[in-house]
């Protein structure tokens, strides 16, 4: 059964033919509204490393995600629960963070970071990187953790095969095949166990890069009445053209007058594709991960701030960025000189500006759609044209 706690309007469709299903849109949930599309920071362990909540509300964020895999390992779920008593607990009160809250479920973390005792039907079972101890996260326990937190929006526990060359290319289907299948069969047991009323439930598409599987998932997963759909599995492993492709397709088969989540993208040049396709919602570590190792985005690209081609740069990273960092006229030298001191206000003050950088862009995004001038809109944002991920990725750093 279908929360009334959270309200989706279209406010705006896009006319362009490139852009022809972009839309305009606002989310209401308890903790208030935010627009859309939407670009939502990844606070995994209940923060935003090395950034206060003022901080971030101050990039323009509205809505922010945090992870119920972490929070679950530490401080867990019902210390947080139970924070400022029975009437005021809650992730929002814990951070003290007073708008939107998105829980990711926890599933991807389990399949990709843990170390694995066994995955079954009921779940993953794995040994906690805090203290080594086994711990079980399933459809049931994860709706509890995350009813537990009292995040806006809730996810449903999924199974995220691994993509690229992570699986033998003649098992790859059967593998996709099989966690399309579990992730239906999950999201059952995950409507059943839901019972929060003032938090939104998402439901989760699978079906890798195949696009029958995908067409079937999105077939069954909208097959139950839910607050707003996701599509998952991407951006675990595949190139660009296969992100865009997967993408393109599965967007406009999600219900019209729910939100469409892209889980984990992404780049500059993969929002605006997704948005293009009907996406709604985007998270991503991209921002302050790569900011906290001096990767700044720009309208034109990204910097790598370590770089001696900066060593004696007067300018900041963006003129025209309205950031802490640009507006406050911190140079790109000086800069360099807090990475390569080992000066915590670096990745801080990069962190801001690529937040912030993130939120201008879908600022711009929805002024392109009300004004319909989506071809504009590319021109404003080189970056937007660009292929990143391959060549620009900090391989290797892991947000925590």
């Amino acid at each position: 059964m279908r929360s009334n706690s959270l309200s989706f309007e279209v406010l705006r469709r896009c006319t362009c033919a490139i852009g022809a299903h972009a839309r305009r849109g606002r989310v209401t949930t308890p903790h208030g509204t935010f627009e859309t599309p939407a670009f939502m920071p990844v606070a995994t362990a209940a923060a935003m490393k090395g950034l206060t909540p003022t901080q971030v509300r101050a990039t323009g964020s509205e809505c922010i995600l945090n992870n119920a895999f972490h929070l679950l390992l530490r401080p867990g779920a019902e210390r947080i629960k139970n924070h400022g008593g029975v009437e005021n607990g809650g992730v929002h009160n814990f951070m003290r963070w007073n708008g939107p809250i998105l829980t990711d479920s926890g599933g991807f973390q389990a399949f990709s970071m843990a170390q694995i005792n066994r995955m079954d039907e009921d779940g993953v079972t794995f040994k906690s990187f805090i203290d080594g101890a086994m711990v079980h996260l399933g459809p049931e326990s994860s709706m509890s953790v995350q009813q537990a937190l009292g995040a806006d929006i809730a996810m449903a526990f999924d199974d995220c095969p691994p993509a690229g060359d992570a699986i033998p290319e003649t098992q790859r289907r059967e593998r996709t095949l099989q966690a399309k299948d579990r992730t239906i069969r999950w999201l059952k047991r995950c409507v059943t166990a839901h019972h929060r009323e003032d938090q939104a439930l998402f439901g989760i598409v699978q079906g890798g890069t195949e696009l029958d599987l995908r067409t079937a998932s999105v077939e069954e997963t909208c097959a139950f009445d839910l607050c707003g759909y996701a599509i998952g599995g991407v951006a675990v492993g595949e190139g660009t053209d296969a992100i865009e492709r997967v993408v393109r397709h599965t967007a406009p088969l999600l219900p019209a007058n729910r939100p469409r989540y892209l889980m984990g993208v992404g780049y500059p040049r993969d929002i605006v594709m997704a948005v293009e396709s009907g996406v709604d919602m985007f998270d991503c570590v991209l921002p302050t991960r790569n900011g906290r190792n001096g990767m700044a985005f720009t309208r034109d690209g990204a910097l790598r701030l370590r770089n001696a081609i900066h060593s004696d740069d007067p300018n900041p990273i963006e003129p025209d960025c309205d950031c802490e960092a640009c507006a406050g006229g911190f140079s790109r030298a000086y800069l360099r000189h807090l990475f390569m001191a080992g000066e915590m206000l670096g990745p801080t003050l990069v962190s801001l500006h690529n937040i912030r950088l993130f939120q201008r862009l879908l600022l711009d995004i929805r002024r392109a759609i009300e004004d319909d001038a989506w071809l504009q809109l590319r021109d404003r944002w080189p970056c937007a044209n660009q292929v990143q991920g391959e060549t620009q990725e900090l391989k290797g750093v892991s947000d925590e």
